[in-house]
């Protein structure tokens, strides 16, 4: 994206009508289905990333260091992976789609992962996007619940005695 297109953009984020007022939302339904999988991963990202946070709580809470120490870890791209992969077998088949969706989507991978580990990731990041806006919270929090054991076993196998 060249830097025009981009501040066309900026400028037509939130924008304000002649009564001072913010304008409308240019997108009223979300079409959830088709929106491209690193959109969805993005939001699966944030939700993941609360939902670590907040879990988090229950285990410490006066030390913020240690809070970032272990949600750095538990959201990271290796982590992601290891849960999505321990997940595979009871998706259902429209998630399974959207795995694959957000495993296939082309973007720039960090140091911190292998390609595959963070393609793996950024489906499980889909997924959870996904769930969240089509407002299936069962599932949702399921996948979350599920995940999160799955990383936190892994992390106590991992870690030195």
């Amino acid at each position: 994206m060249n830097f025009d297109h981009y501040q066309k953009l900026v400028d037509n984020f939130f924008t304000v009508d002649e009564t001072g007022e913010l304008s409308p939302a240019k997108y009223k339904d979300i079409p959830i289905e088709r929106l491209p999988a690193l959109v969805l991963a993005y939001i699966g990202d944030a939700y993941f990333t609360l939902y670590v946070r907040t879990r988090l709580l229950g285990y410490e809470q006066n030390k913020v260091r240690v809070l970032h120490d272990f949600d750095a870890k538990i959201v990271s791209a290796v982590m992601q992976s290891k849960a999505v992969k321990a997940l595979e077998a009871e998706l259902l088949p429209e998630e399974t789609d959207i795995v694959r969706r957000g495993r296939n989507a082309k973007s720039s991978v960090p140091k911190s992962a292998s390609v595959a580990e963070y393609r793996a990731a950024t489906g499980f990041e889909a997924l959870i996007g996904y769930l969240y806006l089509q407002k299936q919270q069962d599932r949702l929090s399921e996948i979350v619940d599920r995940a999160f054991a799955v990383i936190s076993r892994e992390m106590t196998n991992s870690s030195p005695k």
